[in-house]
């Protein structure tokens, strides 16, 4: 494993991944300008969110192992360079299909995010691993919280296609500085790039934790996407109509989550995941419980949408640690594993929404959503504890990375 990096690194890897991550949802406040734009119906803009999903898959799955191989400044800024590329095209689209190529391509190279989450905790130390994974989650989520707005608020005042190229140009800024300030010393892989593609699905077969993770953390992506894209929908359409901007201001409620990844990461490093997962679930719940009530009641929605998101947030950190701590030298792999089909049940939540909002209206949504962090919350409840930071029984130090009942 590659020497420990500055917290100065962890907070870059931090500010990128949240900045790349937002490129996934900047547009979802405009997708009814832009459907207007286009001149096509809403519901195939509906599919850019679908889009980008696809995309993050697809550059988990072909990416995200590159950082058991390459460099962290090159690997970095590669990418970084390549997500300005698709944003100039998206904001250069001139029909929908090519924004939705477009996009595929922004969210591969989206990924970097999860990338920077790998080689903070990569670079961590063991007894600290959670808490530097726990920081590029807290930018992550800051990311997420407020795309919605900045995208919201930048179309309103220059139009979506300029939005997009602020994006671009910012990508560019972290590619020159991530090439010059993130490690360059190359990975000490144990197999070639080309093993280690080829043998991603054995993992899943290898490591039972590794499954648990990827099922509980699939349920609350589904759960995560399915509220926050049928919200959007909802608030656009009678009797709310709200603007861009006034919807991306509802990305600010998802603040307590921010707020808490922190202390989820000093949590983790000192008990078991499942216990944080387990948890955070149980609030995300209670969060939805309140969405599901309507959305007459401002203080309500912000309140749920708060737990919502903090819960949501929470758990991912925690599950990403656990990962991690399976096998620190082959990290990048297991984790491109578990992203590939987080992103790909989440995708289904995604594209679930449109159509559920149809059949069953708000409230069945929002309790479709609440069925999924419950079956998240039993499954990781029923797990085995994997010991992610430092272990004091005398007997276990030199089983760290062991799973104990």
């Amino acid at each position: 494993m590659t020497g420990a990096m500055s917290r100065g690194g962890t907070f870059l890897l931090a500010a990128i991944a949240g900045g790349a991550i937002a490129n996934n949802y900047a547009l979802q406040p405009v997708l009814a300008e832009v459907a207007a734009d286009l001149d096509v119906p809403l519901s195939v803009i509906g599919l850019v969110p679908t889009a980008a999903l696809i995309g993050c898959m697809a550059g988990f799955a072909v990416l995200l192992p590159l950082t058991d191989h390459v460099a962290a400044n090159r690997l970095v800024a590669a990418q970084l360079t390549a997500l300005a590329a698709g944003l100039t095209l998206a904001a250069a689209a001139p029909s929908a299909p090519v924004l939705l190529v477009a996009y595929v391509l922004i969210g591969a190279a989206a990924g970097v995010a999860a990338q920077a989450s790998n080689i903070a905790g990569r670079h961590a130390p063991t007894a600290h691993r959670a808490k530097g994974v726990a920081t590029v989650a807290a930018g992550m989520s800051a990311g997420i919280l407020l795309s919605r707005l900045a995208g919201g608020t930048l179309a309103d005042l220059i139009g979506w296609r300029r939005m997009l190229l602020v994006f671009a140009a910012l990508a560019l800024l972290g590619a020159l500085v991530a090439a010059i300030r993130l490690p360059r010393q190359r990975p000490d892989a144990p197999q070639r790039y080309r093993v280690t593609f080829a043998v991603l699905l054995p993992l899943l077969r290898q490591h039972p934790p590794l499954r648990r993770a990827v099922a509980t953390g699939g349920f609350w992506y589904f759960a995560f996407n399915l509220i926050w894209v049928a919200l959007t929908l909802t608030l656009a359409e009678p009797p709310h109509s709200l603007t861009s901007t006034a919807i991306g201001l509802y990305g600010l409620a998802g603040l307590l989550g921010f707020a808490a990844l922190p202390l989820t990461g000093r949590l983790t490093d000192r008990y078991a995941p499942r216990t944080v997962i387990t948890v955070s679930m149980l609030i995300a719940a209670a969060g939805t419980l309140l969405l599901v009530s309507g959305l007459d009641s401002l203080p309500l929605t912000v309140l749920g949408l708060a737990l919502f998101d903090a819960g949501c947030f929470a758990a991912q950190a925690a599950n990403q640690s656990r990962i991690i701590a399976i096998d620190p030298h082959r990290s990048g792999s297991l984790s491109s594993v578990y992203l590939v089909l987080y992103f790909a049940i989440g995708a289904l939540g995604t594209a679930s929404a449109a159509p559920l909002l149809d059949l069953l209206g708000w409230q069945g949504t929002a309790l479709t959503a609440l069925t999924a962090q419950l079956l998240a919350a039993a499954l990781a409840h029923g797990g085995r504890a994997t010991v992610v930071g430092p272990v004091r029984a005398p007997q276990q130090h030199s089983r760290r990375r062991s799973v104990s009942p």
